[in-house]
């Protein structure tokens, strides 16, 4: 029996309408052919298996306790979901009987080992075989089925799955569990989640948050000016030209170049204002801008938000449902930007499909040149999937959602923008010299629109107005300001992130990275997270009450922010994060060892649980009358005793500090909200000394610091 397994019950569907007939419909399962040609198509819904939980292993991991930590599983296992646990005992069933698997999992890394968790733990012997499925067509179909592959050629890209499945259950689980437990200690309640890669990502939200917060507006002043030929009588038109600043100027600018000194500026003003200049450099050129290439997933997202403002899970959800229901674009979970050279031969019946589904390109499709070629099309840019374009089926199953035909004709468009010509820009730049200082007037505009008749524009509010050319000015040739101006402007804090700017801060995630050497290799990565999981991670941490929409802009709730300020530095940033998806495609193209990245990881978790906690105001106990330890300030609780009711650290056993019962506020401080040390954010404890009353770290004698005592609170 030749066993087909799909990765869901719409592709299972796919597969068995390409195969001959009759079909036959059973319990998770359609059978198609009749006598030795019979074969069976059946599917995973998602995963099957999952990473086993903590107690699976050790019954003493099932309780949430810092002694256990760290858990590292020596022997990893998995077990079945509840939820479709009847679909994998169709599937062992039919593994048992089958002579020829194939392997038909989504054409990526977690649709390898969805499938292969499933051969792997049903203990399949017979040989496997991989079909590769981008588009849901018939005739795609199948084209896929007929060209099968060895699903031995895939087995690093289910390595590298599987090393990123495990990674993510030893640092979720161990960290979440041991930053948690440190914070309750402290009297903070709820669980506070930790992910290599969701972590991350809001660090990049909470410091935007909290540079806009902290950001203080300051005027700069920009000076432009309006210069004419020497020659031309006055009241001849002029031109803008803005004044550059040189080496003499640097300490009157910001880090933009932005000129803060506004007596600078009036002296520049008066400097120029009626002096003549010279040109000192002329350049003018026709530049051609190639089309853009067709979408990744993530550049669908990002621009679907920032034309039509939908969430990065909105446009994989609708891009899906185009795919599985409608069968009109192709593979959507894609990261690549390319098409197979063969590919090419289907243009004229995609282009044609396109015109039937959607009428506002009716035109479009007419005037598009199938004889041209854009660099689109390379076999050598073209891994397990390719970009996402329509497909040649001519009309949707049912009707189209708004979101839907939005999304559809924005994929057409970057489609049939590889069949126009080059967009060709004309450009201008003269640089003069009036006097000592040193001016530039650039001139742009589309000479011939090209492939941008298809851009959807976008304007908000009054469109800007055109500047008029540049006149053809040579070198040496003179001029004359005819009058300068100094216009005003003040300094803006950067904008709230959106889903599309998060989406591309996540995909070029290099831009927040300080080192050097580590932002030039994360360039040639794909960034935080993967194309098929940075919507949900996103949707996750709305989900964990970390983040919040308001209107279209994202923000950090409480709860992240606190999270964030109380973590290590290196758990908050991309950097790290980011060299471990580089890693693990090192391991998909089988130059990495997932063995020594699972070991290294287990290194770097071990690091950070011996390590003490972080801790800031923000994450302590928000009750001001509560008393807490005179040891390390954990909140107390009060116990009975055999000799009466005391207050006790509620972090015994670890830690053993008491008081006794008090009508007033302790004299140590330890009735006040703590404050955390300067040096180490372990919580502050009030002292008397010799000299009278401080403030000494909690942390003693790890951390020496000591602040002085003003009316009883630190003096900070």
């Amino acid at each position: 029996m030749r066993l087909y397994i799909a990765e869901k019950p719409s592709l299972g569907r796919a597969i068995a309408a390409a195969l001959p007939g009759p079909m036959e419909k059973g319990p998770g399962l359609l059978r198609c052919g009749s006598g030795k040609q019979a074969v069976v198509v059946s599917w995973c819904i998602g995963h099957l298996l999952e990473p086993a939980e903590p107690g699976h292993y050790d019954a003493r991991w099932q309780k949430w306790r810092l002694q256990d930590l760290p858990m590292f599983p020596e022997r990893w296992q998995v077990t079945p979901k509840a939820s479709v646990v009847q679909q994998l005992r169709v599937l062992e069933s039919l593994i048992r009987k089958a002579d020829v698997i194939v392997h038909a999992g989504d054409p990526d890394r977690e649709g390898q080992l969805l499938v292969d968790e499933v051969i792997r733990y049903c203990g399949a012997s017979c040989p496997v075989e991989r079909v590769l499925i981008n588009d849901l067509t018939p005739s795609a179909v199948a084209r896929a089925l007929n060209t099968p592959r060895d699903n031995r050629e895939f087995r690093r890209l289910s390595h590298s799955a599987l090393a990123r499945q495990r990674a993510d259950w030893l640092y979720g689980i161990n960290l979440s569990r041991f930053y948690t437990l440190s914070y309750q200690q402290q009297g903070n309640e709820g669980v506070y989640s930790v992910g290599r890669v969701q972590t991350p990502v809001l660090g990049l939200v909470v410091e935007r948050d909290k540079t806009i917060a902290n950001f203080e507006p300051k005027p700069y002043y920009r000076i432009l000016a309006h210069v004419r030929e020497l020659e031309s009588a006055p009241g001849s038109p002029t031109f803008e030209a803005r004044w550059l600043p040189d080496e003499r100027f640097q300490d009157q600018l910001d880090d933009e170049n932005r000129l803060l000194d506004k007596a600078l500026a009036d002296r520049i003003k008066a400097d120029v204002e009626g002096r003549p200049g010279r040109i000192t450099e002329a350049r003018f050129r026709d530049r051609k801008e190639r089309p853009p290439l067709p979408f990744s997933l993530s550049a669908l997202q990002i621009e679907a938000g920032r034309l039509f403002r939908m969430g990065a899970k909105d446009v994989l959800d609708t891009a899906q449902s185009l795919y599985e229901r409608h069968q009109l674009i192709t593979y959507p979970r894609s990261d690549c930007r390319y098409l197979p050279e063969g590919h090419f031969e289907q243009r004229q019946s995609v282009i044609d499909a396109i015109g039937r589904v959607d009428s506002d390109l009716t035109e479009a499709c007419t005037t598009a040149d199938p004889s041209r070629r854009s660099s689109a099309w390379n076999d050598s840019k073209v891994d397990a999937h390719h970009a996402i374009i329509p497909t040649s089926r001519a009309a949707a199953k049912g009707r189209l959602s708004q979101a839907e035909r939005k999304l559809y004709n924005l994929i057409s468009r970057y489609y049939l923008m590889q069949f126009y010509p080059d967009a060709v820009h004309r450009e201008g730049r003269l640089n003069l010299a009036i006097g000592e200082h040193q001016f530039r007037a650039n001139e742009t505009a589309i000479a011939t629109p090209g492939w941008k008749r298809l851009e959807i524009r976008q304007r908000d509010g009054d469109p800007e107005r055109t500047k008029p050319p540049l006149p053809r000015l040579d070198v040496e040739d003179p001029v004359l300001c005819d009058h300068a101006d100094i216009k005003e402007r003040q300094t803006k804090p950067p904008l709230h992130f959106t889903d599309a700017t998060l989406l591309a801060a996540m995909t070029n995630i290099a831009r927040f990275v300080s080192d050097d050497e580590l932002r030039k290799t994360l360039r040639e990565t794909d960034g935080l997270g993967t194309e098929a999981t940075r919507a949900a991670i996103i949707e996750t941490l709305f989900r964990r009450d970390y983040l919040v929409r308001d209107g279209r802009h994202i923000r950090s709730t409480d709860k992240g922010q606190t999270l964030i300020n109380s973590l290590p530095v290196a758990i908050t940033q991309p950097d790290m994060t980011a060299v471990w998806e580089a890693t693990l495609e090192q391991i998909r193209q089988g130059d990495g060892d997932p063995r020594a990245f699972l070991g290294d990881l287990q290194q770097q978790i071990q690091a950070y649980i011996e390590a003490p906690a972080g801790k800031d105001a923000a994450q302590q106990d928000q009750d001001d009358f509560a008393v807490h330890c005179p040891k390390c300030r954990a909140p107390m609780r009060i116990r009975d005793g055999k000799f009466g009711r005391f207050h006790a650290c509620t972090r015994y056993p670890d830690c053993k500090g008491t008081r006794p019962l008090e009508a007033q506020a302790p004299e140590d401080g330890t009735s006040q909200k703590p404050i955390p040390c300067p040096h180490c954010y372990s919580p502050l404890v009030r002292r008397r000394g010799p000299k009278g009353w401080f403030w000494g770290c909690s942390n003693f004698p790890g951390c020496r610091h000591t602040v002085n005592d003003q009316d009883g609170k630190p003096e900070l």
